[in-house]
Order: C-alpha cells, then sequence, then structure tokens
C-alpha cells in the first residue's frame, strides 16, 4: 500500500513539473531601447508543448520571428535575429512566467543585459 501511495505522488509531482505556463496570445511591455529611451512592445506567442514561436513587434514597428523558443514550467526562452546595414544582430530573451506577467531578460546587442516586464494583453 505505501509503495503504491508513493507511486501516485511521484506521478502526480512528475505531471505537476511537466506542465508548462500557458504564454499563448499577446503580452505588451515597455523596455528600454537606444539611448534608454523606453518603446513599447508586443510579444505574440504560441506555445505547443515545450516548443515556442512568434514574433516580436517593437523597435521601429518591424515585426521580427522569433526562433529557438522553448518553454520548461514557469520559463520561456528564444531569440530574435535582425539584419540592419548589412549587420546582423541577435538577441537572447529569457522569460519567468507569473500569472499574466513574465520576468524578461534581453542579453545581447548594446548596453549588456535589460529587464522588463510583459503583461498578457487583454
Amino acid at each position: 500500500m505505501k509503495k503504491l501511495i508513493f507511486a501516485a505522488t511521484l506521478l502526480m509531482a512528475m505531471s505537476l513539473a511537466a506542465m508548462a505556463a500557458d504564454v499563448s496570445g499577446k503580452w505588451t511591455a515597455q523596455a528600454p531601447g537606444r539611448g534608454g529611451q523606453m518603446a513599447d512592445i508586443t510579444f505574440t506567442f504560441k506555445a505547443a508543448g515545450d516548443s515556442l514561436t512568434g514574433s516580436m513587434t517593437g523597435f521601429q514597428g518591424a515585426e521580427v520571428p522569433i526562433s529557438e523558443g522553448k518553454v520548461s514550467g514557469d520559463n520561456i526562452s528564444f531569440v530574435t535575429t535582425i539584419e540592419r546595414n548589412g549587420n546582423t544582430f541577435k538577441q537572447n530573451y529569457t522569460g519567468t512566467v507569473k500569472g499574466d506577467e513574465i520576468q524578461m531578460k534581453r542579453e545581447g546587442g548594446r548596453g549588456g543585459p535589460v529587464e522588463f516586464v510583459a503583461k498578457r494583453a487583454k
């Protein structure tokens, strides 16, 4: 009987750990851009299992696809790549989902890491 209870408890714990945060949909944020000026950004995410796809619209209004997107529990990560004037700019994003907010961190580009909050669009 103890083995059965232990197995059931272990199975429930593994099931909860495997559940990914619900990030599908639109999320809006303000994040520092060039010169520290705040810019409005919209993320459109679609999660399927541990895969994350979608796009980011913001800086200068351009829509940029996300790549290498992953969802692991409450954590997300993805990459954006922008081509400008013959140069390629790659930025890595990570985030932790907490209800209708994502604590985001952007790395790459100029100025070092930037932290900001994205909120689920209503």
